[in-house]
């Protein structure tokens, strides 16, 4: 089966698949594997170029809607009539992995999405029994873009990751899975922990002198004990099973005497 994927998070699942020798074109921010990178390159996830999809001529494209705009490229496909599936959106990190079991389904590879799927909710569990060994919860504000300031609420993996790592998203109460806050507004809950991940911006080109100059940090809890990361945008906001590896990293940061520590060369779906 020759495959393309048109975003990040589904080649990641084909990745999780052992697809990945099927794919034969990927969008542009596809980076893991570290395989898929010598493929051809399709062009950024919502302005894909058609035509060179086309002229790859594969047996299915795996499509999504989980950014707006990403119509177009269903619409093309459809007038082009080249054979594609919408992999659902998920909102809850249950419904990540039965996305495992959508693309096993539509690629043959059930019985490994099956395996896969049952690892992955035994992992979730685990760390939702190691979650009851915290005591005192740590609060967390997520920021996934600057300006304006975007932060997930309730309806947010990040909100569920939180909890299953020992803390609490400041932003729960809000029933959205994405809110346009303000720097005031954050200041007055007052996190115990500042996790930035800005959608699409690589770790190493995140600027923390962003969040240090706004108005009043240095009186916030999280500045003063030193408690702001910049974690990797890849494990945290991305449809995928390598948000099992963001929850493993925040966890550990956490909460380090309960949780296990985080290995970047370990992939606890894969390897564990």
């Amino acid at each position: 089966m020759r495959i393309i994927s048109i975003c990040p998070s589904n080649t990641e699942l084909a990745a999780y698949l052992k697809l990945t020798s099927s794919l034969v074109g990927v969008d542009n921010y596809s980076d893991w594997p570290e395989e898929i990178r010598s493929l051809p390159r399709l062009g950024p996830d919502l302005n894909i170029d058609m035509d060179k999809v086309e002229a790859l001529q594969p047996d299915l494209v795996l499509a999504s809607l989980s950014v707006p705009g990403m119509e177009r490229n269903i619409e093309e496909l459809e007038k082009r009539k080249i054979p594609y599936v919408i992999v659902p959106n998920p909102k809850t990190l249950t419904e990540v992995g039965e996305c495992l079991l959508f693309v096993g389904e539509v690629t043959n590879t059930s019985d490994k999405a099956q395996q896969l799927f049952e690892k992955y909710i035994s992992i979730l569990e685990n760390y939702e029994r190691l979650s009851k060994q915290v005591q005192t919860p740590k609060t967390l504000y997520w920021e996934w873009w600057a300006k304006p300031i975007f932060t997930p609420g309730e309806e947010n993996w990040l909100t569920e990751i939180s909890k299953l790592a020992g803390g609490r998203n400041v932003f729960e109460d809000i029933p959205q899975a994405s809110i346009k806050t303000n720097w005031e507004e954050i200041r007055k809950r007052n996190p115990d922990v500042i996790c930035v991940i800005w959608v699409g911006v690589q770790k190493e080109k995140v600027n923390p002198k962003v969040i240090m100059k706004r108005a009043d940090v240095h009186q916030m809890d999280a500045i003063k004990n030193k408690q702001l990361y910049i974690l990797e945008e890849p494990l945290f906001c991305r449809p995928s099973p390598r948000l099992l590896l963001g929850l493993n990293k925040i966890a550990s940061i956490l909460h380090p005497h309960i949780y296990p520590p985080f290995n970047e060369h370990i992939d606890c779906l894969l390897d564990s």
